[in-house]
């Protein structure tokens, strides 16, 4: 027994050295957690929810998941989809009104299950540099409580140059459209249905759209961004942004409601693993609709996309695993579990990656290129 747990031990301390590696090279904050069926195995901190305090982080805090965001729309389209309120292959020019995807190329006949799999070839208003500017640069109003179909506008144009249907392009747009479709269909807002089928009855008590909802339980973290060369020339800073490093700004005035349906969710780790686990075992869809979700189409690196979920093999030989990064201004976060086995992933940073090119680190260089996952296996076969 004594050599159990000097063994969970050295598990653990491994684990703590991979978060302050990240920080170390200049993560401001990070929170993992481990879990399995059999409940949360580990969960740890390093860092600081605030450099200019300045303020330790811990497993308390919540985070903007990014696009992790879209795995929960999805699961109400398959809920839906099993309630026959519509099929993978109804059209969104069946269900929305024209004026909503008015001028933008490919998304009348755009299907459910090409808009889950980015493969609708409607061009993602992320891309657009206006788009950028206002939404997370040089041009950003950061009191701005964006209305769900404003993004919209950026892309109703066309665009010879841009996705073609049956291709795989990676597009928020497709998530936004997702979102209006759960509203038409019930006849609530979309994160109020993501809270009754899913936080609600997984006690997820600290997740919450941002912009729209109260906040949950536990402080959101400061949220930084990396200055880099290509998110100055990309995006731009905004005024009202403070640089407290050189190399990170303070993004912490903004919002995540220009995110919406496609990123704008704030949760914790403990909740996030409470949720991909309840996915994974059967708990909000059925066994049918997961294998759906489990569709594969390789898209690039040897990683495949699903409807809704992603399959990533790990290139240092840890397994494969299911799940979704997420990158938003402020934070960085992956979800996660291994294919094969009984464990999920969550990693949590507060600080943002996109437009950015290469950085020094964030939660999803510790997921992918550290031996976190490789202890966190170790961990989940030695229990508790």
């Amino acid at each position: 027994m004594a050599n159990l747990g000097s063994q969970k031990s050295r598990v653990e301390e491994a684990l703590q050295a991979s978060l302050q590696e990240s920080v170390d090279a200049g993560v401001p904050g990070i929170v993992a957690a481990i879990s399995s069926s059999k409940g949360l195995l580990w969960s740890s901190s390093a860092g600081y929810a605030d450099i200019e305090t300045p303020k330790d982080i811990d497993t308390n805090h919540v985070f903007g998941i990014g696009s992790i965001t879209k795995v929960f729309v999805a699961v109400v389209i398959f809920q839906l989809i099993e309630e026959k309120k519509l099929t993978l292959s109804t059209k969104l020019g069946d269900i929305l009104t024209p004026e909503i995807f008015d001028g933008i190329a490919n998304a009348a006949d755009a299907t459910i299950n090409i808009l889950l799999n980015h493969t609708s070839g409607v061009e993602s208003w992320e891309d657009d540099p206006v788009w950028r500017a206002e939404g997370r640069g040089r041009d950003l109003d950061p009191a701005r409580i964006w209305g769900k179909t404003d993004t919209l506008q950026y892309i109703r144009r066309p665009n010879p140059s841009g996705p073609k249907a049956g291709e795989w392009d990676y597009s928020n747009t497709g998530y936004t459209l997702l979102g209006l479709v759960i509203e038409k269909l019930t006849g609530n807002t979309a994160e109020s249905e993501i809270r009754g089928r899913i936080l609600e009855p997984l006690g997820m008590r600290s997740t919450y759209f941002e912009g729209f909802e109260e906040p949950g339980e536990g402080p959101v973290t400061s949220r930084y961004h990396w200055a880099t060369e290509t998110f100055i020339k990309e995006a731009g800073i905004c005024p009202a942004f403070t640089r407290p490093r050189g190399y990170l700004i303070n993004a912490s005035a903004s919002n995540l409601s220009v995110e919406w349906t496609a990123g704008g969710i704030i949760s914790s780790a403990s909740d996030l693993l409470k949720f991909i686990i309840g996915l994974r075992d059967g708990r909000l869809v059925s066994a049918f609709s997961l294998e759906v979700m489990k569709t594969w189409r390789l898209v690039e690196g040897g990683t495949e996309q699903g409807h809704g979920v992603f399959r990533w093999p790990s290139p240092k030989g840890y397994g494969s695993w299911i799940g979704h990064h997420g990158g938003v201004l402020g934070f960085t976060a992956s979800l996660w579990w291994k294919e094969e086995g009984d464990v999920a992933v969550c990693l949590l940073s507060n600080v943002g990656t996109m437009h950015c090119g290469n950085v020094p680190s964030s939660s999803g260089a510790v997921f992918s290129k550290s031996d976190f996952l490789k202890l966190a296996i170790e961990m989940s076969e030695r229990g508790r």
